[in-house]
């Protein structure tokens, strides 16, 4: 019987033996003795379940959904009930061609999804009435979170204050206090019905509209106010509202944040969600994350890409002011694609009907004599019930409404777009109201009188049929896995199979409320109970967190556990984290984030961690020395064998070791971190545990750590308590735990160490057979690599000018997604082939590469100009190789047809290459209009 495991894994056993004997070794074992230090080299069994077929995952995953039980969800709390369109769930969240894709550093190969992108961006700055939004954050909580660190870098005013709207949503509040306090930011809330003054001194003011109480308020003179003081004002705002609300941007504020969940994206028990984050003028280049503007092509047309060099705009080391990575990519889609889908006037409709709903709900709680706290609210009313709180809340879970508990005396009832007039009388029973009733909306002095959404791509598809056309159109303008191998460098972009990701559209874990009573979640808390002990076991680690909703997160979040360590034993001084120097800018951008200051450590020549030079770092700051951070296997793709001696340092000085956990998909079942000396690892659940990327997010970076760390793991922003939340629900982005859950559970101890040594023998093997072309930069005990190599295209460059951009770009031509593009070392492509490629794919892009090498020889040669060849006019789209005239130096056919390229197959890329600088200089982050794309 076939096996998931060979599902998963490309390469079967006849291809395997075919590569070994390429790199002169008898098996997979023995390649990996050789490569992996004996000293980390761990030789059990993991200690998990024996391999499920995938009929035998999915009925498992069905009894542990039963334990959640589906009910109205009337909490609100910034999560709400919507509806997903059936074309967008089906072609988008479903749909391979848009899951499996990468973030869209290749612009070229990447138009369709910065098209949706460039979409969502200009969704949020019409609805927030303010220039400029970038691509998407993590969810609320965090994307508030940059807000404040924006507003810092932004204001002039010297005073570390930071001033709090009280009515700010919970967890918004914690996750504000985790990032403020490390960064030396004082909090003051202030009570705005209470009529709290403002501080005399104070960088930034948050406001949140309409408040977690539901109250819509008036903020222009606080916003005038704030202004005269110096401060900048950030809005949390719900998007929904602002359709009927006066728009941010219309007052002054300076920043807005929030959610567009509620744009179609399921609540997933808390995320995946996508954050929102829109700037006044002015403030576009201190934007965190990423920027969609547009450019154009060497043709002079319109074309996307990320702007500003977004990749690591804010992530520079010691001088980080974010490390923010990653956005939400496959999320932000389908909110822009459920306001291209509704458009103004439906997106105005559903709205209305909410605030109607809650009307009703006002209306009847008067009538029957009950205090409503607000007269102008959109969709959360706010009840007093002295002394019978709780018993309203229980009458109405026993009726299958959940309503949230505000206080002894309080209740709140929110409404959206799933709310029926059904659920009115429920609730309305529950308070012992007869029936719904009228109640005067208090929203008419704060109504909206501007337009939005008025670009084409708002009105032009209303019906189901140019939607789904509109969809494929984008899709089809992409690259993703879907269409052939994307072998990224540390990035791990493998089979991210069907059976995984199936249970992530079922009701029972799509549509639960992350803050719904523990009665209804036990499904949940099971899934993620085994999950973590899963992953504690394959890492040796004894406690882990799924709380970080990314990679950048859980890097924080380690740091965190080890500040908060190191002060519960007295010594709060250790704040100095070293840091190699190829490490990835996120590592240090983390540590600055959790108020440490980086030293860099030097790599030798052979790309290891230079240990004299560790040696003398940790001697200069042993009395302050807080951690290292290490990468492991290294960034450079090599098992360093001076992991187990760099641990023994930094320990023996008091400082604890953090190893980011990027590069364990060349370690599980052979090492585990938390046996060879680390103390903490956050992990990429989107990388090794087959999350797929969606074109630039979801991730989940759960962070692992030894026993004595674990009191200090991220706890409920919810829950009272010493302990921080870096993410607005306790487990982050539950809703796709499932995706690593059934990885874990069908591949079983053995095929996760087959997986981890068949990446091995890829890499190897890819090395190998380059090895001749391109110089392999960096390789470990017997030239070998780890999961990845590095190819050093930098000789070539200086001999025949062609650059690593013309080969990144010329590949495309031969149907593939470039490598890692000077990352770790510039002038440089990292491979990273995984396990999942079979040798048919692999042998496909070594032709490729040797294919190009030749090209790169004929204008080294003279046969082809150094200013006319297929690399430095690549990649050539379908309209430049059929155009009436032709006056290159090369023919056609090697422009579009290129060497091994299948005609019948063949991907063409809609631009041809994009003029990176223009788009900076000229920097256009909304939609364009059509007459920009005319000829």
């Amino acid at each position: 019987m076939t096996t998931f495991p060979s599902r998963h894994i490309g390469p079967d056993a006849d291809e395997q033996a075919q590569m070994l004997k390429a790199i002169g070794y008898a098996s997979v074992d023995e390649l990996m003795d050789a490569a992996i230090p004996e000293v980390i080299r761990w030789h059990g069994t993991l200690d998990l379940p024996a391999a499920a077929t995938e009929e035998e995952t999915i009925a498992e995953l069905r009894a542990i959904a039963s334990g959640n039980q589906l009910s109205t969800s009337m909490l609100g709390l910034g999560y709400y009930g919507t509806f997903t369109p059936a074309v967008i769930r089906r072609n988008v969240l479903e749909n391979p061609a848009w899951y499996t894709a990468y973030t869209p550093y290749q612009p070229e190969i990447s138009q369709g999804r910065l098209e949706a992108l460039l979409n969502f961006q200009t969704m949020v700055t019409d609805l927030t009435g303010l220039t400029t939004a970038n691509a998407s954050m993590l969810d609320e909580g965090t994307a508030v979170a940059e807000a404040m660190t924006l507003a810092r870098r932004a204001s002039k005013v010297k005073s570390p204050v930071y001033v709090v709207d009280a009515d700010t949503l919970p967890q918004t509040l914690a996750i504000l206090r985790t990032r403020a306090e490390p960064l030396g930011i004082e909090l003051r809330l202030v009570d705005l019905d209470a009529g709290d003054p403002l501080p005399d001194a104070y960088f930034g003011l948050h406001l949140q509209y309409p408040g977690a109480s539901g109250a819509v308020r008036d903020h222009a003179a606080l916003v005038s106010a704030a202004h005269a003081a110096g401060a900048l004002v950030t809005v949390a705002a719900d998007l929904l509202a602002l359709t009927l609300l006066r728009a941010p941007g219309e007052i002054g504020a300076d920043i807005a944040a929030g959610t567009t969940q509620r744009f179609g994206v399921p609540l997933g028990f808390g995320g995946p969600h996508a954050g929102y984050l829109a700037v006044r003028a002015g403030l576009e280049r201190s934007l965190p994350g990423r920027l969609v503007g547009v450019s154009r092509d060497a043709d002079g047309a319109p074309a996307y890409r990320l702007a500003l060099q977004t990749r690591e705009q804010h992530i520079r080391r010691e001088k980080a002011t974010s490390n923010i990575c990653t956005a939400q990519v496959l999320l932000a889609v389908m909110a822009s694609m459920y306001a291209v889908y509704h458009g103004p006037d439906g997106l105005r409709d559903i709205a209305r009907r909410t605030h109607d709903r809650a009307l009703s709900v006002a209306g009847g709680l008067a009538a029957a004599g009950v205090e409503v706290a607000h007269a102008a609210f959109f969709d959360t009313v706010t009840a007093v019930v002295p002394g019978r709180a709780a018993s309203v809340v229980a009458a109405a879970a026993e009726r299958g409404v959940d309503l949230r508990l505000v206080d002894d005396d309080r209740v709140s009832v929110a409404c959206d777009e799933t709310t029926t007039e059904a659920h009115v009388a429920t609730v309305l029973a529950a308070f012992g109201a007869a029936a719904a009733g009228a109640f005067a909306s208090g929203l008419d002095a704060l109504a909206r009188r501007s337009t939005y959404l008025t670009h084409p791509v708002f009105r032009a598809h209303r019906s189901e049929t140019a939607m789904l056309r509109y969809l494929r159109r984008l899709s089809d303008r992409d690259y993703a896995l879907d269409r052939g191998m994307i072998p990224l460098g540390s990035c791990t972009m493998k089979l991210n199979a069907t059976t995984e990701m199936e249970p992530v559209s079922w009701p029972e874990f799509a549509n639960i409320h992350p803050y719904a009573p523990a009665s209804r979640t036990a499904g949940y808390e099971a899934l993620v109970a085994q999950l973590e002990g899963w992953l504690a076991e394959i890492t040796g680690y004894d406690a882990v967190s799924v709380q970080p909703n990314a990679g950048s997160q859980g890097e924080l979040a380690g740091l965190l556990a080890i500040r908060g360590y190191h002060r519960s034993r007295g010594e709060a001084h250790r704040d100095v984290c070293l840091i190699p120097s190829s490490a990835h800018g996120t590592n240090a951008a983390s540590a600055v984030m959790a108020g440490m200051r980086v030293v860099v450590v030097a790599c030798d020549d052979a790309g290891n961690v230079d240990l004299p030079d560790l040696s003398a770092k940790i001697t200069a700051h042993a009395d302050r020395l807080a951690a290292i951070m290490v990468t492991y296997p290294s960034t450079h793709g090599v098992y360093e064998r001076g992991i187990a001696e760099l641990c023994a340092q930094v320990h023996d000085a008091g400082g604890q070791v953090y190893v980011d956990g990027a590069n364990l998909n060349a370690l599980v079942g052979y090492a585990k971190p938390g046996r060879f000396g680390a103390d903490v690892s956050h992990l990429n659940l989107h990388k090794t545990f087959c999350i797929p990327h969606g074109g630039g997010g979801p991730g989940v970076g759960p962070v692992a750590v030894r026993a004595h760390l674990a009191e200090f793991l991220p706890g409920d922003p919810l829950e009272p308590g010493e302990h921080h939340a870096v993410s607005a629900a306790a487990h982050g982005s539950a809703g796709i735990l499932p995706i690593s859950w059934a990885y874990l559970r069908m591949m079983g101890p053995d095929g996760l160490a087959a997986a981890t040594g068949t990446a091995v023998l890829a890499a190897n093997y890819v090395a190998a057979r380059l090895a001749g072309h391109y110089p392999v930069l960096y390789a470990g005990n017997r030239g070998l690599v780890a999961h990845e190599c590095i190819l050093d295209l930098r000789p070539i460059t200086k001999a025949t000018g062609v650059s690593v951009d013309d080969v990144a770009k010329r590949l495309i031509d031969y149907g593939f997604h470039a490598p890692t593009m000077s990352f770790p070392v510039a002038g440089t492509l990292m491979v990273e082939p995984t396990e999942s490629e079979d040798l048919a794919e692999l042998d496909r892009f070594c032709d490729a590469m040797i294919a190009i090498r030749e090209e790169i020889a004929a204008v080294g040669e003279g046969r082809w100009p150094r200013d006319d060849n297929p690399l430095v006019h690549a990649p050539h789209t379908a309209a430049a190789v059929t155009a009436d005239e032709w006056d290159h130096a090369y023919p056609r056919s090697v422009a579009g047809f290129p060497a091994g390229v299948d005609r019948t197959a063949k991907y063409w890329p809609p631009v041809r290459r994009i003029d990176g600088a223009y788009g900076d200089r000229n920097l256009v982050c909304s939609c364009p209009s059509p007459e920009a794309f005319e000829e």
